[in-house]
């Protein structure tokens, strides 16, 4: 007797078991993570084709029933910032919980490599400003994290490997710094918790963040395709200058000299058209998010890809929205910075950026002020986080603050008493426009054969001067175009200008 019922209990256990394995959540429904506030709730799984299923959380109760393929989807009604909670799901023999779930805003933060840089910088030689005391306080209670790794993928994927985590010192030191920042500044000042999604992968160009759905659906973008075709013919011959380089090493060694600088040789996978939509983007398009970050730029800035930046970034912008299907998503920006790089167009994508801002809910949060021109990848990423930031308290949370610095309106011709001829630049958010003592540099003038030179400026009120002798008939004005910016404009908010050109209407 007592056998017969072990067999039953095994059986029924077995049952629970099999049924357990056939419901599935997707990772993003792990343990600690956040759900977005205030809107429907987008849950969904695998299971059992046709299997019933009830989701309980709160005080909730939502069902539904799985199509043919075992795919299930359901909505919670929104909820106000608060937890932890438990989100469970039964029927047909299921029971699949997660725990200590918190409501709140959730953001997802993408791009290459200065958003991608960790609290724990990339290494000796690229530290985080003030990185051991920083990684010290990043007990954040209120902040959970989320860390994709890196995956490009031939098709779109439904699912990714990682988990949330708490904010400790032991997470948040491999997390992004300028969204753990810009996370702990919101958090504070909204008083809700944030859950921060960092997706990101250094090196790598817009064109593989966006789907084939909207790169081949696009004329304008096919540029990116022709970058491709490039990139892959330079990887024609990689594997003899690889070996070439190698041998240089070892020569180097073997003679006791210093070894050679090389080439930096981008990852192949990580520059395919839509590879990283595929593997990095796709498995959270179904997510109830609060927006996005995005920090990228600098890997499109080689001669053949900065002039369709423009495109490629409305593109993208318009594509994640699309995917995400939750409206104008808000979408903050960083513009690059300052660095060193002659043989690329930095000023292009810069302004390119700037032109962005035509994109409806977007904003963007100025650095050439704080870049650094030896190094890509700059030290200070708390002031990048602070002003995204101020971007987001004043577009997406609704505080009337000066947000951004000068943004370029428009360039009027005058003439001067002795004959010539100045521009007039005017700004918007220029109130109390000012260069901190210092005399304006990094403005240029040009004539109608667009030749640009060097020009001198002075502030006039809420407006700047330009002027130079040699240019008899300016017609346009710019500004920050050179890959290193000395010196700047700021506003009241001490927030810097971007920078501009006004050849194009903005």
């Amino acid at each position: 007797m007592k056998w017969l019922q072990l067999l039953i209990l095994f059986a029924l256990t077995s049952q629970g078991a099999k049924a357990n394995a056939e419901v599935r959540l997707p990772h993003l429904f792990s343990d600690h993570a956040v759900l977005q506030r205030d809107r429907p709730i987008h849950v969904w799984g695998w299971s059992a084709p046709g299997a019933h299923l009830v989701a309980h959380f709160h005080q909730q109760q939502v069902a539904s029933i799985a199509d043919a393929g075992g795919i299930w989807s359901l909505y919670l009604r929104p909820e106000s910032a608060g937890g932890p909670y438990v989100l469970t799901i039964t029927g047909d023999g299921a029971d699949v919980a997660v725990h200590d779930l918190l409501v709140g805003d959730v953001w997802i933060a993408s791009g290459q490599s200065n958003m991608e840089f960790p609290l724990q910088g990339f290494g000796p030689d690229t530290p985080l400003k003030n990185q051991a005391s920083e990684i010290a306080a990043a007990t954040q209670p209120r902040l959970r994290l989320l860390r994709l790794e890196h995956k490009s993928n031939d098709f779109p994927l439904a699912d990714q490997q990682n988990v949330w985590t708490l904010c400790t010192p032991d997470t948040a030191r491999y997390f992004s710094a300028v969204a753990y920042f810009f996370g702990r500044d919101i958090s504070q000042h909204e008083n809700v918790p944030i859950g921060l999604v960092d997706t990101t992968w250094g090196g790598t160009p817009a064109d593989s963040w966006i789907s084939l759905n909207t790169l081949g659906s696009n004329a304008q973008l096919l540029p990116a395709f022709l970058s491709r075709a490039h990139f892959a013919d330079e990887q024609r011959d990689l594997n003899a200058i690889l070996a070439s380089e190698k041998a240089e090493d070892e020569a180097a060694q073997h003679a006791g000299k210093p070894l050679p600088k090389h080439p930096w040789h981008p990852a192949e996978e990580a520059w395919v058209p839509a590879g990283i939509y595929n593997g990095m983007i796709s498995p959270l398009a179904p997510m109830t998010i609060r927006g996005f970050l995005w920090y990228q730029g600098e890997s499109n800035s080689a001669h053949d890809r900065a002039p369709y930046y423009k495109s490629l970034f409305s593109a993208l912008i318009g594509d994640w929205r699309n995917h995400f299907a939750q409206g104008d998503l808000p979408f903050l920006y960083v513009q690059i910075s300052s660095f060193d790089s002659p043989s690329e167009d930095w000023g292009a994508v810069r302004d390119a950026q700037r032109r962005t801002l035509d994109v409806a809910n977007t904003a963007m949060t100025v650095t050439l002020d704080i870049g650094d021109a030896k190094n890509v990848h700059p030290s200070d990423k708390q002031t990048v986080g602070a002003r995204l930031a101020l971007t987001a308290r004043h577009l997406v949370y609704g505080e009337s603050i000066l947000s951004t610095g000068p943004l370029f309106r428009e360039a009027t011709r005058e003439s001067n008493p002795d004959g010539s001829f100045s521009m007039r630049v005017w700004f918007d958010n220029s109130k109390g426009l000012t260069s901190k003592g210092k005399p304006l540099s990094a403005f240029e003038l040009a004539g109608p054969d667009r030749h640009f030179v060097a020009a001198t400026a002075r502030i006039d009120g809420e407006t700047v001067l330009v002027n130079a002798p040699e240019i008899l008939q300016p017609m346009y004005v710019r500004f920050g175009w050179s890959g290193v910016v000395d010196g700047n404009i700021y506003n009241s908010a001490d927030l810097p200008a971007s920078t501009f050109s006004s050849e194009l209407a903005p």
